[in-house]
C-alpha cells in the first residue's frame, strides 16, 4: 500500500506542476492580445459573461465579440501547441 500512495502522491505532483505550467502559458497568452480582445476573452472564458453581456458592456456588436473569440481561440490553440502543451 506504501507504494500506491506514492505513485499517487507523484501523478498529483506532476498534475500540479502541469497545471501550473498551463496557466503561466494561458497568462502569457492573454498579455500578448490586444486589451479588447483580451478583456472579451476574460469576460466570457473566466467570468462566463454571455455574447450579448459582453458586447453591451463594451459597446460593440456581437458578431465583433463572436468574431474575437473565434480568433483568440485559434491564437490560443496555435500557442498552446508551440509550447508543447497541446499536440
Amino acid at each position: 500500500t506504501q507504494g500506491y500512495s506514492s505513485a499517487a502522491s507523484d501523478v498529483y505532483k506532476r498534475q500540479q506542476i502541469e497545471r501550473k505550467e498551463l496557466a503561466a502559458s494561458i497568462n502569457r497568452f492573454l498579455e500578448g492580445l490586444d486589451r479588447e480582445s483580451r478583456i472579451i476573452f476574460m469576460r466570457r472564458y473566466w467570468y462566463m459573461d454571455g455574447i450579448g453581456a459582453i458586447a453591451g458592456r463594451l459597446a460593440v456588436s456581437e458578431s465583433k465579440v463572436k468574431s474575437s473569440l473565434y480568433r483568440s481561440r485559434g491564437k490560443l490553440r496555435m500557442h498552446l501547441e508551440r509550447e508543447g502543451l497541446l499536440s
